[in-house]
């Protein structure tokens, strides 16, 4: 008997964020379950959007980072703790980073992005990230050493106004004491320029509340590890700022393995189309961070990661079985920012609300949103309870 093509090797996952994530236990739903292979470099999943709450201690890492073993284990799921390093479409094999080489019947990239420095000279050896649990301790380092300095005014700089960044801003405001200035700077007009207008007029408000100094229409043109050298294009003029912390989270970058394939040439970004196959290769999907589309410019977040998964997965289950496969189309379920601890605001589904109730209903639907529902339960049950 001879295997159909569509279906006689696994499928594999490349990358384990919301994404990748997402759609291998979507997969591991369909009946019949095909093969499934999740190829993640790290032992545990990060469930960014309340790294925020990590920094301040609201909640705890098994809450934001649970092993990929509480999502995997007894749903027909391998996991190799390794990287996608190339992709052979024509041949449908790709290669990691422990040099083996897997042969694929569909593979999906979900490889999500990186931090862009822009080439800026001084970013990549002095400015802080915020993108994983190390990350966090390296800040929350900075953070006490500050507190506990004593002598001349101390600053905290940050860098992009985008959710990351006004988040972070309010969030490091109220861990810091009142003596250290935080700024913001961002080369936009206006803070959050892709969020809902309620969700911009809010954050402004928290801003101000904590007395963030805040810098638009202003670049970054250098850093060193004790100054940043900024032009406001605005008024033209040059100036620099002494700092004692810089956190950087103006921009991302796509992270895209290298790819053969007789039909595309992959550049700087992974172009699908409405299937979310890559441009010419049948077997060859990507989601998340890690896709573009020419006419869709879909937000870079947990909920496009998360709807792209599941579509995906249909569409694979499709293919395997000769069916007609279905475009993308997102939903916007709205959006959250944390502004603070204990403070968050919420534009979704016509409801608009800010404060310490919107900080409640934000994490109650982060926790019902959780991948795997017992994680989420007891992270809610242990909130309940004070534990």
């Amino acid at each position: 008997m001879v295997s159909h093509p569509e279906s006689s090797h696994p499928v594999i996952v490349a990358g384990g964020g919301f994404a990748g994530l997402s759609t291998a236990l979507a997969l591991s739903r369909s009946k019949p379950r095909p093969s499934i292979l999740l190829i993640e470099p790290n032992k545990t999943f990060v469930f960014s959007p309340l790294l925020y709450e990590f920094l301040s201690g609201e909640l705890r890492s098994w809450e934001v980072t649970p092993p990929y073993s509480a999502f995997l284990n007894g749903r027909g799921i391998a996991l190799l703790q390794d990287k996608v390093i190339s992709v052979d479409a024509c041949k449908q094999n790709l290669l990691t980073t422990s040099g083996v080489t897997f042969t694929y019947s569909q593979l999906i990239l979900a490889t999500g992005s990186e931090t862009n420095h822009f080439d800026i000279p001084g970013v990549l050896e002095h400015a802080l990230m915020f993108k994983s649990t190390r990350d966090v301790e390296v800040l929350k380092e900075r953070i006490n050493y500050l507190n506990q300095s004593h002598g001349s005014q101390k600053c905290c700089v940050i860098v992009g106004a985008g959710s990351t960044g006004v988040e972070l801003a309010c969030k490091v405001s109220d861990l810091l004491n009142d003596q250290i200035a935080v700024h913001l700077i961002d080369l936009s007009n206006t803070i959050l320029p892709n969020c809902h207008l309620f969700n911009q007029q809010q954050s402004q408000l928290a801003l101000r509340k904590r007395h963030v100094h805040i810098h638009l229409q202003t670049e970054v043109e250098s850093l060193s590890a004790k100054s940043i050298n900024l032009i406001n294009h605005n008024l033209l003029s040059h100036f620099t700022l002494t700092h004692d912390c810089l956190i950087w989270t103006a921009g991302t970058k796509q992270v895209i393995p290298s790819i053969f394939a007789e039909k595309i040439d992959v550049g700087q970004e992974l172009l699908v189309d409405r299937f979310l196959q890559v441009t010419g290769c049948k077997n060859l999907f990507a989601i998340g961070d890690a896709a573009s589309h020419r006419e869709d410019l879909w937000p870079a977040n947990a909920q496009v990661a998360v709807q792209q998964a599941q579509l995906v997965a249909r569409n694979i289950i499709a293919l395997r079985n000769d069916r007609s496969l279905q475009h993308f189309e997102f939903k916007d379920w709205g959006e959250m920012l944390s502004l603070g601890i204990g403070d968050a605001t919420i534009s979704a589904l016509g409801l608009s609300l800010a404060g310490p109730l919107a900080f409640q209903i934000r994490r109650m639907i982060y926790l019902a949103r959780f991948p795997v529902k017992s994680i989420g339960i007891k992270s809610a049950s242990a909130w309940v309870l004070g534990n």
